[in-house]
């Protein structure tokens, strides 16, 4: 199986700590990727890394057999959309114009708004099902309804790879299933390449095709749902204590949590 996106060896920090060391990481193409891993692992840090958007101290980070270092910014924002935790929109801002940015990175000098634009802009929108807030000001929305703003700005920006940093954040169950199936949607049918960073286990474990767990800011296990998620794992990983059962309905792994291992002393 080709890889579409690759860390290798890379060592990551912000204002000189460490967050992560001698990481490596494949992103295996048309499929889906989850990393999983305890708060302040470096699941978010590893994606920004794959993003571009902070430069390992060593390694490096390979995007379609190249350095990814080698491009320019917009044919990396050709090539892969971001949907990171947390965004700001300008004051003011529509959710259609929000969403139109999403095609900036295809906006040339004599090459501006098209007909092709427009129809990215309103066929993410209806995916969304954020059409009937086109004219509404972002910053007058739910959390909820952000959310999924930004992610028809990532999906106007029609890249062939997703990364989605927790993509269900401020969502009710509903509306983080609406989101999954869709993201399952865009790779089944659209053979866009998904890694996403999830908390919930059970939803990483139904929608991933390969899993990445991390801890410490290493990468601990990756591969299929079935193949990596263990008690042992989970125990060594998480501090958990938990049984794995078989989903009623995806037939994929279920996390049933029993007990947390960590001492409170």
């Amino acid at each position: 199986m080709s890889e579409l996106l690759a860390a290798r060896e890379v060592t990551l920090a912000y204002d000189g700590a460490t967050v992560a060391r001698d990481v490596s990481v494949a992103v295996p193409a048309g499929r889906v990727t989850v990393i999983i891993g305890p708060n302040a692992c470096g699941k978010t840090t590893l994606l920004r890394a794959l993003a571009r958007l902070l430069a390992p101290k060593s390694g490096n980070v390979v995007l379609d057999g190249k350095d990814i270092r080698r491009y320019g910014t917009k044919e990396v924002a050709r090539r892969l959309g971001l949907l990171p935790q947390a965004m700001t929109a300008p004051f003011g801002i529509t959710v259609a114009d929000l969403v139109a940015r999403g095609r900036f990175p295809h906006q040339e000098l004599f090459r501006q708004w098209s007909p092709a634009d427009e129809e990215a802009v309103q066929a993410a929108m209806r995916l969304t099902r954020v059409t009937a807030l086109a004219e509404r000001e972002v910053d007058e929305l739910s959390g909820g309804q952000r959310q999924r703003v930004w992610l028809a700005m990532v999906l106007a920006q029609q890249t062939p790879l997703m990364l989605l940093d927790e993509p269900t954040t401020y969502l009710d169950i509903a509306h983080q299933l609406d989101v999954l199936e869709l993201c399952r949607k865009l790779n089944r049918e659209e053979g866009r390449t998904l890694v996403m960073v999830l908390h919930d286990l059970n939803q990483a474990a139904r929608y991933a095709d390969h899993l990445v767990v991390m801890k410490d800011g290493a990468v601990v296990a990756e591969g299929a749902p079935a193949d990596v998620l263990t008690v042992e794992l989970l125990a060594r990983t998480f501090a958990l204590e938990a049984r794995i059962a078989t989903d009623p309905v995806s037939s994929t792994p279920m996390v049933i949590p029993v007990a947390s291992l960590e001492r409170h002393d």
